[in-house]
């Protein structure tokens, strides 16, 4: 078998060029994120930490009753009563923070980007590309960056976050404005809406299940991020899980597991719920 060519490139050099010139232009901008995300995660944090346990448990209740049934209700106060009594009520509190400062994080760009990219197909042509490779890459590499950039904790735990779980909500906002009913747009237009008032009363009610589709897929990704997130220093219930792989201990590891696996259900479902009930309300 022949040797390949002595040939380098030089690529992985230009990256590691970008991200120093990155980190040295935009110093500022970088500290001004760490600042409001830190600030937003403590906030949320120490908010829920502070309400007492049954009442976060009945609002988990009339949360699945509302959007479910009764019986969801009860049974996400269950899982989430469970998650207390394996002793990581303040871990699934911190988790639950830096999911909602993540998932906010990536509607915030999520949408208007998909929307942007309905509107423009040469925006379209430039960002797929992008969004393939950020859906294609391994997860692990996202660790890098944000360790530069945000250094240890939860902070960069949301940029790999974030990069990891924008792309859905992107993609699906797209897909919803594009499929929208050309003829109810034409409709929209003859009575003299202009395009704002077309896009925020004809086509984003039109598109909002398919977001919302989005926007489970992209809070549930988060939620995937939560171990991988704690190997740059993030806190919460993917750190337990971490440290139970450190110790080798098993009962830590499926308390810690299985807590995650219980916020998932309760996210989705709830998430599911919220599409459902504006998929009532548009018919």
């Amino acid at each position: 078998m022949g040797n390949f060519p002595d040939i380098r490139t030089e690529l992985g050099n230009y990256a590691d060029q970008l991200v120093s010139f990155l980190d040295t232009t935009l110093e500022g901008f970088f500290d001004l994120i760490f600042f409001v995300a830190s600030r937003t995660i403590g906030g949320i944090s120490d908010t829920l930490i502070w309400m007492p346990w049954w009442l976060f448990i009945i609002f988990i209740i009339l949360l699945g009753w509302y959007f479910k049934s009764i019986f969801s209700g009860i049974l996400y106060g269950f899982f989430v009563f469970l998650i207390g009594t394996f002793g990581l009520w303040e871990d699934m509190m911190i988790t639950i923070a830096i999911i909602v400062t993540a998932v906010v994080i990536c509607l915030l760009i999520g949408i208007p980007s998909g929307i942007w990219m309905a509107f423009s197909k040469p925006v379209s042509n430039v960002l797929r590309p992008i969004l393939d490779a950020m859906q294609t890459m391994p997860s692990f590499v996202y660790l890098i960056p944000a360790i530069f950039f945000f250094g240890l904790g939860n902070v960069s735990a949301i940029f790999a976050t974030l990069i990891y779980a924008v792309p859905p909500v992107i993609r699906l906002t797209e897909l919803a404005i594009r499929g929208v009913d050309q003829e109810v747009i034409e409709s929209a237009e003859s009575f003299g809406s202009s395009r704002w008032q077309t896009l925020r009363k004809v086509q984003l009610p039109q598109a909002l299940p398919t977001i919302m589709a989005g926007v489970n897929q992209t809070t549930m990704m988060a939620l995937a991020m939560v171990v991988i997130a704690s190997m740059v220093g993030a806190s919460g219930l993917g750190e337990q899980v971490l440290v139970s792989i450190n110790r080798i201990d098993i009962a830590l590891g499926f308390e810690a597991g299985i807590s995650i696996v219980f916020l998932a259900v309760i996210i989705d479902r709830v998430t599911n719920g919220v599409a459902d009930k504006f998929q009532k309300h548009r018919g």
